[in-house]
């Protein structure tokens, strides 16, 4: 099959575009607005961007009332947000605090989630049972234009300056998936949970460039201080 979005339609029962780009993580993402008021809501396009410095990015649709999510407001109000790995043990809590609900409600709240408070940045609410945070500075947006009525999208980029990570999430100084369990989002309704993972090391490549593949920050500057890169 073959069609062209926005001009010609798909002809399937269920629209696929979504389906297609699988798995995607899921930016749980919190915030706290200038009145106080803590939120959190996840996000099925959020990913990493580079690794030094580390950098993320979200993107978040207007709602059905054609207004900008509270969490894109707040990152750009306050300057700061965090990021919560969702995992299995997390889902039902993950999914329910994607429900709308007005400016005012503390989502933690409703959906029962205890709380912890970011270390780096001042105020900003954390999932105290998610493996995983990532303390954000925020660094920009990106606004795309968008169909009615969900209009345009708000992609927004933070510098991570603060890494929390359970210390029953280690295997070997290596965060296991195995323990943490991350959910992902795929097409129409449906999630995926990774529990297992296979390994696989590009041929011919370099210690120095194998490096960067990994992200391995201390390993990198070591080779650019013996000027290994010179000789690539």
């Amino acid at each position: 099959m073959f069609y062209e979005p926005g001009k010609t339609d798909h002809g399937l029962a269920h629209d696929p575009f979504k389906a297609c780009v699988v798995p995607r993580p899921i930016g749980w993402i919190s915030t706290v607005s200038k009145a106080g008021v803590h939120n959190l809501a996840p996000y099925s396009q959020f990913n990493n961007l580079t690794f030094d410095p580390p950098y993320v990015m979200f993107s978040a649709n207007q709602n059905h009332l054609g207004t900008r999510k509270d969490t894109a407001e707040n990152a750009e109000q306050t300057g700061k947000f965090v990021w919560n790995l969702a995992t299995w043990d997390l889902r039902e809590a993950v999914n329910a605090s994607a429900q709308y609900f007005t400016s005012d409600v503390d989502e933690f709240a409703h959906v029962g989630l205890n709380k912890e408070t970011s270390k780096v940045l001042d105020g900003v609410p954390m999932v105290a049972d998610s493996p995983v945070k990532f303390e954000c500075e925020y660094h920009s947006t990106l606004r795309l234009p968008g169909s009615p009525p969900w209009g345009t999208v708000d992609i927004v980029i933070g510098k991570v300056v603060g890494v929390h990570i359970a210390d029953w999430a280690l295997t070997d100084g290596k965060l296991d998936v195995r323990k943490t369990k991350p959910i992902a989002r795929c097409g129409y309704y449906e999630y995926a949970v990774v529990q297992e993972t296979f390994e696989m090391i590009i041929p011919g490549t370099s210690e120095v460039l194998l490096a960067g593949l990994e992200g391995n920050v201390r390993k990198s500057k070591e080779a650019l201080d013996q000027g290994k890169f010179d000789s690539l």
